[in-house]
């Protein structure tokens, strides 16, 4: 395990220093963890220039393919963060259905030295091993003065978005799902739509994601440009959840979401859309499913008979959507590391369903573009070992000039097809508002 020497350091905004780091040492390979500043989303990290990456592509069999589990495992000590993409899974059940993607299968930098941000106490540390490194940074940090003045950018209007998938296509696909369901096939699966939009130039994700952040805070939000191997990548996100949280002695945490509602600034109108959402029998059991398969995903590398389930079907409200979030815990076998753990519970069952594979395998029949880091995870490495990951929903992809957006939605047996096309709306159209 290795011990930064901690150092605090006068506050400091988050996106001033995100700016300043882009403007010092290059866009490429900087991490934004970022947080809402709620209890959940209370801290942040933020680092740029990475000391040592790793980086696989493609599908097992494929050329130059290399597995991204056994890239985890073989990580040296210190404190690393990036994405591994929802077909990861190929890895650990090969199959004909999963898609290839373009962008990286995983991605991962080591930073050293790192700030961290208490966004609650407003207080902001430097973390980093080598002396020089971390006068450096903390020089760049205490400067007087604004840092450099963010480009607006263009507006990306909502009409230049190019949908893979029309409403009416979605909604025959949650009809096909629901005749799955009804001939035993699946209990559950989440079908996903996706649209995109050529820039007009290359942009800059950093400015990009500052328009979403302002728009829709979330407590597992982020933001990782990639360099390197996956140079001209790069991932935005505004998730509000966790998938698998790892602590140095090994206690296991993960916070499925299912159910949504839209917010309302009319207070009579959010407070009823919050209590018919507590209150649905569809969105409670679509919840409870998916929190039987995570404890089950969790059993096969947890203690016997420590998987707990402390909250379920609990209410969260974000500034977009409320939302129903489970929490299950347990404790990882003392052989077992947090590879282990992300393996056994990969892809995370909240966005594919049960049974998970064949899930996956109906999904694959009905999405028509592989997903890529979206449904997979920003990961972190701690320096003691920890880990923390979340599940990469209200998220954006961007690859050179190309932006990627994709939602998706719990189809089960009463699903109505046209009210899970109108939540799809509910869960895109923010991030898409966001950056018009």
């Amino acid at each position: 395990m290795i011990v930064p020497r901690r150092l605090e350091l006068p506050w400091r905004d988050p996106a001033l220093l995100a700016q300043r780091l882009a403007a010092h040492y290059g866009a490429e390979g900087l991490i934004w963890l970022d947080g809402d500043g709620t209890g959940l989303g209370r801290h942040a990290t933020l680092a740029a220039a990475p000391l040592a990456q790793r980086c696989c592509r493609g599908l097992p069999g494929s050329a130059g393919a290399l597995d991204p589990f056994q890239a985890l495992r073989q990580l040296e000590p210190g404190h690393w963060c990036g994405w591994l993409s929802y077909e990861a899974a190929a890895w650990v059940e090969p199959a004909a259905h999963w898609k290839a993607h373009t962008m990286a299968c995983l991605w991962l930098a080591r930073h050293d030295p790192l700030l961290r941000f208490d966004l609650i106490e407003r207080r902001l540390w430097l973390e980093g091993t080598d002396p020089d490194r971390n006068d450096e940074l903390a020089q760049l940090v205490e400067a007087e003065g604004p840092g450099p003045e963010p480009g607006q950018g263009d507006a990306l209007p909502l009409e230049h978005w190019r949908w893979h998938s029309t409403s009416e296509q979605f909604a025959a696909g949650v009809q096909r799902i629901r005749a799955w369901i009804a001939g035993g096939d699946l209990f559950q699966a989440n079908l996903t739509a996706c649209c995109e939009q050529e820039l007009p130039a290359a942009a800059s994700a950093l400015e990009l994601y500052l328009r979403l952040r302002q728009a829709s805070p979330a407590p597992f939000a982020g933001l990782l440009i990639g360099a390197g191997g996956a140079r001209g990548e790069a991932v935005l996100s505004a998730s509000p959840e966790r998938f698998l949280q790892v602590s140095a002695t090994g206690q296991v945490e993960t916070r499925p979401i299912k159910g949504t509602r839209p917010r309302h600034s009319d207070p009579e109108r959010d407070a009823a859309a919050a209590a018919e959402l507590v209150c649905s029998p569809k969105d409670r059991a679509e919840n409870v499913m998916i929190v039987d398969l995570l404890r089950n995903d969790l059993g096969r590398v947890c203690v016997p008979g420590s998987v707990q389930v402390p909250q379920l079907v609990g209410l969260e409200s974000y500034a977009q959507v409320h939302h129903l979030t489970s929490v299950v815990c347990g404790q990882l076998r003392p052989a077992l590391s947090w590879v282990d753990l992300l393996q056994a519970c990969w892809p995370g069952g909240s966005i594919t369903g049960a049974p998970k594979l064949r899930a996956c395998q109906r999904l694959s029949a009905l999405e028509p573009v592989a997903r890529g880091p979206y449904c997979g995870s920003l990961l972190r490495i701690n320096w003691d070992g920890s880990f923390d990951s979340n599940i990469l929903i209200r998220s954006l992809l961007l690859q050179g000039r190309r932006l990627r957006a994709h939602a998706g939605c719990g189809i089960v047996a009463d699903s109505d097809p046209h009210a899970e096309a109108e939540e799809m709306g509910w869960k895109l159209h923010p991030l898409l508002r966001a950056l018009s």
